[in-house]
């Protein structure tokens, strides 16, 4: 049985871990456990700090250009393996390959805007503030920054944080979800192999006690959480009260609203990958469609059922697949727990998904796609994220109903508008308590030179995900007054602050 172990100091640790706990990594197809996974403790963080400490002052003091060719060589040896990457990513993730390989280009791109980071860094500067006086700011590392990262896209979020933050300077600690910890760790690899130094990037494993010595560790200065709500809202609270800077994104129940002139053909077509795309376990899947007026709705609904029906469920490299399994046994029944609720609160079942099964993979992970009609906000499978392959519809009579929804939803991660009336996507892109808009978008994730972000209880923290609101994270701001006096030391004027001239 294969074993991961944790990547210290460039290398994966030669001497035993001091903990033998251990979690297994399933194939999600299959139902079987193909390797394990180290879990370590406070001891094996201890080691990766020290090298970071060791290895952070000299990273920093190399030039951004160079710091830049190194993210260069990296996107090179990444586009280079990107098909074994993707079947690795598939075989402990579950997604489809295609999916795989858009979960590692959205991570790349981020590593291209990161290429940008000479640019990025330059500071500020003012000539003659004062009498003879200029001040400038410059942008310096934080030192130490740590990751933890979702089993939901173990590419790109762990590319997203890295990516930004080597850039800038950072050494970088990656804790991965145990889940799918593989790629990660190889993205790791090749981040040495393009140059890197040995410490800059390192990867440990873990549950919640590596979780809470990365947060309690006094020597990072910053860490960037992605995962659920409840989890994000801990790790933002320990992370603060221990001093640090943290950034903590939760989860979603992200809506679309369609309006009576919306090009319906379009939007389920847009609505068959959204909502079902990579089983719905996806922070910007679109799990809620709102309907204006009942004969939109109707109309909608009649267009999906033999949309979902055509949906092929498949193993991760069944290239005609839409979707693979869920990544493990434990979510396969959380989700259709929640679907079990929603039948109970009395929402209308239209298509069932549970009891899917593949044949000759009969113990995989498989969830078949599942439509709910006439659920009401009130319903706690509607206030709560399911993160599945579950779409359900929630009828609004009229715009303000429709806006109203995600505006006092307790996520406001995404939301998108289908309609072909500028004044009311104009109307809605303003007003809506949400953090990412999409216009006739499913799913609006920013380019990688704007930033990620949700509001309410899809993020923590001040700051969002890669782009200029990445680099500002990273770093801490320096600011110089400086005054370079003219004439005899002892025969000058005395020194004035600019705002007492």
């Amino acid at each position: 049985m294969r074993v991961i172990d944790h990547l210290v100091a460039g290398a994966q640790t030669e001497t035993p871990t001091a903990t033998t706990r251990q979690a297994d990594v399933f194939d999600p197809n299959s139902g079987q456990v193909q390797a394990r996974v180290m879990l370590g403790d406070a001891a094996v963080l201890e080691r990766a700090v020290v090298a970071a400490r060791a290895a952070q002052p000299g990273w920093a003091a190399t030039n951004p250009q160079r710091r830049a060719r190194v993210l260069f060589r990296f996107k090179e040896l990444v586009e280079q393996n990107m098909d074994a990457l993707a079947h690795l990513l598939s075989s402990e993730h579950g997604k489809v390959i295609a999916d795989a390989k858009g979960d590692i280009q959205r991570g790349l791109e981020v590593i291209e805007f990161a290429c940008g980071i000479p640019h990025a860094l330059k500071g500020e500067y003012t000539h003659g503030a004062g009498p003879g006086i200029d001040v400038y700011s410059m942008r310096t590392p934080i030192g130490i920054g740590a990751g933890i990262t979702p089993f939901n896209f173990p590419a790109m979020i762990p590319m997203w944080m890295f990516g930004v933050a080597i850039a800038c300077g950072n050494a970088f600690i990656l804790k991965p979800s145990e889940r799918d910890p593989s790629v990660p760790m190889r993205l790791a690899e090749l981040m040495r192999e393009a140059g890197l130094p040995e410490g800059v990037l390192q990867v440990v494993h873990g549950d919640k006690a590596m979780v809470d010595a990365i947060l309690d560790h006094p020597a990072i200065g910053a860490v960037s959480f992605v995962g659920s709500s409840d989890i994000a809202h801990y790790v933002y609270r320990r992370g603060v009260e221990a001093g640090k800077r943290v950034q903590a994104m939760g989860g979603a129940k992200n809506h679309g609203i369609v309006m009576p002139d919306a090009d319906l053909d379009q939007v389920v077509a847009d609505l068959s990958g959204a909502a079902f795309g990579s089983a719905g376990e996806r922070c910007m899947a679109l799990p809620v469609v709102v309907p204006v007026g009942d004969k939109t709705a109707d109309a909608l609904r009649e267009k999906l059922i033999p949309a979902i029906d055509a949906l092929r469920v498949g193993v991760s490299t069944d290239a005609q697949a839409h979707y693979g399994p869920v990544v493990n046994a434990a979510h396969k029944r959380r989700v259709e727990d929640w679907i079990q609720t929603g039948v109970d609160e009395g929402a209308e079942l239209v298509v069932d998904g549970r009891g899917f099964q593949l044949q000759g993979y009969e113990e995989g992970f498989f969830i078949g796609p599942t439509l709910f009609d006439r659920v009401t906000p009130r319903m706690q499978s509607y206030r709560e994220e399911i993160f599945g392959p579950v779409l359900q519809i929630v009828r609004a009579p009229d715009f303000e109903t429709a806006l109203r929804l995600p505006s006092e939803h307790q996520y406001g991660n995404g939301v998108a508008i289908f309609t072909r009336n500028g004044h009311a996507a104009r109307e809605f892109a303003a007003r809506v308590e949400v953090g990412m808009v999409g216009i006739n978008v499913p799913i609006p994730v920013p380019v990688a030179y704007h930033s990620f972000g949700g509001w309410k209880r899809s993020a923590f923290g001040d700051a969002n995900q890669h782009g200029m609101e990445g680099v500002r994270f990273w770093t801490r701001v320096k600011t110089v007054t400086q005054r370079w006096p003219d004439g005899a030391p002892d025969g000058g004027n005395a020194f004035v602050i600019p705002t007492m001239g």
